[in-house]
């Protein structure tokens, strides 16, 4: 019923300026990168209170890429249609290859 609930229904559907949902455009660059390179591996992120849930695509090079998707099921559903595994960020850690990427990138981390 929400008789003690200090915040107003219309503030729960308000969304705030940090909530950033998935796009068509978000989905579309990563079937692009895994288009474009090969050995690529995702590594599904949780949502958070700043971002919806986020896949991180990583090359056999260690390139990689950051987009939302929206839900898990949805980074699922691209990981399945494109033949990708999917791994679990929390659980298993980003590879070796992605921080050797970073170091050899450093114009990278300006974004």
């Amino acid at each position: 019923m929400g008789w003690f609930n200090r915040r107003s229904r219309s503030a729960e559907a308000t969304p705030t300026k940090l909530d950033r949902e998935a796009t068509r455009d978000d989905l579309a660059a990563l079937e692009a990168f895994v288009a474009s390179r090969r050995g690529v591996e995702f590594y599904l992120e949780p949502e958070t209170t700043a971002t919806d849930t986020t896949v991180v695509a990583i090359a056999h090079d260690g390139e990689w890429i950051r987009r939302r998707t929206g839900t898990p099921r949805a980074a699922g559903d691209i990981a399945r249609k494109h033949a990708v595994p999917l791994y679990e960020a929390a659980r298993t850690g980003y590879p070796e290859r992605m921080r050797v990427w970073n170091r050899a990138h450093p114009e990278r981390r300006a974004r």
